[in-house]
């Protein structure tokens, strides 16, 4: 799995064990529902960190408990994140 992909399913999961909609997870993270919407319907392929940042708040989890997943383990770097770092 690719981390853009890994970090899809883990703000699906965070919704999921809250037990709410992404709607609502918009609503409690102050996060715009079309940002968050774009990001996991693929029609924008990043998320910042500031953005993550409220999810979690708004999720009351810690940005590092957010990462430490079993979904981040063995993460594949992709094509754009590659050609990102390949640049430097």
């Amino acid at each position: 799995m690719n981390l853009t992909n890994a970090v899809k399913q883990r703000i699906i999961n965070i919704a999921d064990e809250k037990n709410i909609t992404i709607h609502k997870l918009s609503l409690m993270s102050g996060v715009p529902y079309s940002t968050i919407s774009s990001f996991l319907n693929g029609k924008c392929s990043s998320i910042t960190l500031t953005t993550l940042l409220h999810i979690c708040e708004g999720s009351e989890i810690e940005l590092k408990d957010f990462f430490n997943d079993k979904l981040f383990k063995n993460i594949e770097i992709d094509k754009v994140q590659k050609q990102m770092v390949e640049k430097r």
